[in-house]
């Protein structure tokens, strides 16, 4: 059956007419802007349930246009775009929430907000594309959209931070195009596909495909935080609290993710990718950025910081999942953590954006009793972290459980150790967070203490993490519900393990 090919360009217009308004906005039109910002989350959150929908009942939604000689933009939704597309939608309206309170006596929101739109927009053009092209340019248009909020601050930091940020994302944008364009004279059309667009060239071009699986796997690294093109990650925590939460679970990070998934499952095929004997180098290269992220936030006292390396180790997860995906169990933890992970991160960095706004706390040192102060925010922060390490019955246990059983299906020991290992690590660099939080004596004034009444802190800045922190703890109690995260992802196992 086939659906409208339009609604997939009216999901992306939804996020990006608003923000070509926002950008003409004088600065005092507060409530214009606002509304404009929340008005193209909820439409595309509502177009996007439709597509679901449609989905699940088996409808096809894709659209061509052409771009150049042999090439065309190919717009095309299928489950795995639709859990992505559904992550990003909603978080992009949490954080908008989020960065509406923010931002509420800073300059130039929007500029902000305009961009922020935008980076919104080619996300989930990246989660809608159909070929390996039209993913390259919205690949590389998430690079430029992104830049200009890491630097926003204006300060010399952060414009040190952009410029790594694009010195790393460019020269791993570069290294993706060169790839691509190689599989483009060995195969022509690009068009994703279970099977692998790539299938065919195994036998008479080997080794020439596992040398262009490691170009292309470095170009989407990058942004993946793969260890060693991580660099940028902790550098960009310079930016505003709403722009590290954007970049690690709403789109930079997870569309570096993303792509690990694509260019795994529907470019090469999971079969092609075991007979070139490609998946233990994913496996290698995940297990040591987890390893390797997790001691690094260890030593961490900038709690953003501290944040950033959790993610760089977090996020390769998913890459773990990918790289055992001829075991179903140990494919359906990666993908679902796609989500999980999302959405326990963004708690942490919202929870870390209340702490620095309202008592001007940036590093672990300076929140010694702090839970006194700000219970709430503390609480979902808990939430999360405990998420993080994988105790039950939160979102994270789901992943990590999964994980697991994948990992001692295919008796591959090495990931076992590097499951508990990793988790010893989480709850070594979280624990002491949440025990100095709680039970230390507040030692001194907090640095720059704002009071907001009988809340903690602003409204808009207290409700997004609380909610986050609610459905981390629901999708974890509630993993087997028909609607949760876990049950799509099986839905879209099954495309690819029948």
């Amino acid at each position: 059956m086939n659906g409208s090919g339009w609604l997939l360009v009216l999901i992306m217009l939804s996020s990006f007419v608003p923000g070509i308004i926002i950008f003409g906005l004088p600065e005092d039109r507060v409530r214009l802007r606002t509304t404009l910002n929340l008005c193209g989350s909820l439409i595309k959150i509502g177009l996007i349930v439709v597509l679901n929908v449609g989905i699940y009942l088996g409808y096809s939604y894709e659209i061509r246009l052409p771009l150049v000689a042999g090439m065309e933009v190919y717009l095309h939704a299928d489950p795995l775009s639709a859990l992505f597309t559904t992550l990003s939608s909603v978080l992009w309206l949490l954080t908008t929430i989020y960065a509406v309170g923010y931002l509420e006596d800073s300059p130039n929101r929007s500029h902000f907000f305009g961009y922020f739109s935008l980076c919104v927009t080619v996300t989930i053009g990246i989660a809608l594309a159909g070929n390996l092209i039209t993913f390259i340019l919205f690949y590389e248009m998430l690079t430029l959209s992104t830049y200009p909020l890491i630097v926003h601050r204006g300060t010399p930091q952060s414009l040190r931070a952009g410029r790594n940020y694009l010195v790393y994302t460019l020269g791993g944008g570069a290294l993706f195009f060169l790839a691509a364009a190689w599989l483009q004279v060995l195969t022509g059309p690009m068009d994703f596909g279970s099977d692998g667009f790539a299938s065919h060239l195994v036998v008479e071009h080997g080794p020439l495909l596992s040398l262009l699986f490691v170009l292309l796997i470095a170009g989407v690294g990058v942004k993946a935080a793969l260890v060693p093109l991580h660099g940028w990650l902790p550098q960009a925590m310079i930016a505003p609290a709403p722009v590290s939460a954007l970049l690690h679970a709403v789109a930079v990070v997870k569309a570096g993710a993303f792509g690990i998934v694509r260019i795994v499952l529907d470019v090469y095929g999971l079969e092609n990718m075991i007979v070139l004997g490609l998946l233990p180098l994913l496996t290698f290269v995940a297990t040591l950025t987890i390893l390797w992220g997790s001691f690094r936030a260890l030593q961490q006292d900038d709690l953003k910081r501290r944040l950033a390396f959790s993610t760089i180790s977090q996020i390769s997860y998913i890459g773990l999942g990918i790289s055992l995906a001829d075991h179903r169990l140990a494919l359906i933890g990666g993908l679902v953590h796609l989500v999980h992970q999302g959405i326990m991160k963004i708690t942490l960095f919202f929870c870390a954006g209340n702490l620095a706004e309202t008592l001007g706390v940036h590093r672990i040192s300076e929140m010694r009793g702090i839970a006194r102060r700000m219970p709430w925010t503390m609480g979902a922060f808990t939430v999360g972290a405990l998420g993080m390490i994988g105790l039950p019955p939160t979102a994270g246990f789901v992943s990590k459980w999964f994980l697991g059983l994948g990992a001692l299906s295919a008796s591959n020991w090495v990931v076992v150790a590097v499951l508990m290992l990793s988790s010893l690590l989480n709850a070594a660099y979280f624990l002491p967070i949440l025990i100095t939080a709680w039970f230390d004596r507040p030692v001194g004034p907090w640095p720059d203490e704002k009071n907001f009444g009988r809340f903690e802190t602003r409204l808009m800045l207290l409700c997004p993490p609380l909610l986050t922190a609610a459905v981390v703890l629901l999708i974890g109690v509630l993993a087997e519900a028909q609607i949760s995260p876990l049950a799509w992802v099986r839905f879209i196992v099954e495309g690819y393990l029948p």
